[in-house]
């Protein structure tokens, strides 16, 4: 028992003398401007950090984002066709790819896949 206790005392202080040294180890003793300022490119700012964001590439990425999801709705059908109905197989599929087409098809209508205007 007393074997075992030892054991679980260095298993805990080990690793905190390695934590303690690598935090020591990494502190950065001179501070400059650029590494201080929010800006990471080092740049001085000539402008309000609040740029206006482009609504258009925000919507193409919910897009993607959407239709990348389906892949992994797709990707299961593929597997549970052998031990499925064929014919409950097809039907589920069709319709899950009628209503990817289209969604598709309404974002193609509505513009939202242009990207020049």
């Amino acid at each position: 028992m007393m074997i075992m206790s030892t054991s679980m005392i260095i298993s805990f202080i080990i690793p905190m003398m390695v934590m303690t040294i690598a935090t020591i180890l990494s502190k950065k003793l001179i501070n400059d401007r650029e590494k201080s300022s929010p800006f990471e490119c080092g740049f001085d700012p000539k402008s309000s950090a609040r740029m206006p964001f482009s609504l258009r590439f925000f919507l193409i990425a919910v897009i993607f984002l959407i239709f990348d999801v389906e892949i992994a709705l797709i990707l299961p059908i593929v597997i549970i066709m052998k031990t499925s109905n064929i014919m409950m197989w097809t039907l589920s599929t069709m319709f899950f790819i009628l209503v990817l087409i289209s969604g598709l098809y309404h974002e193609w209508n509505q513009g939202a896949l242009q990207w020049a205007e």
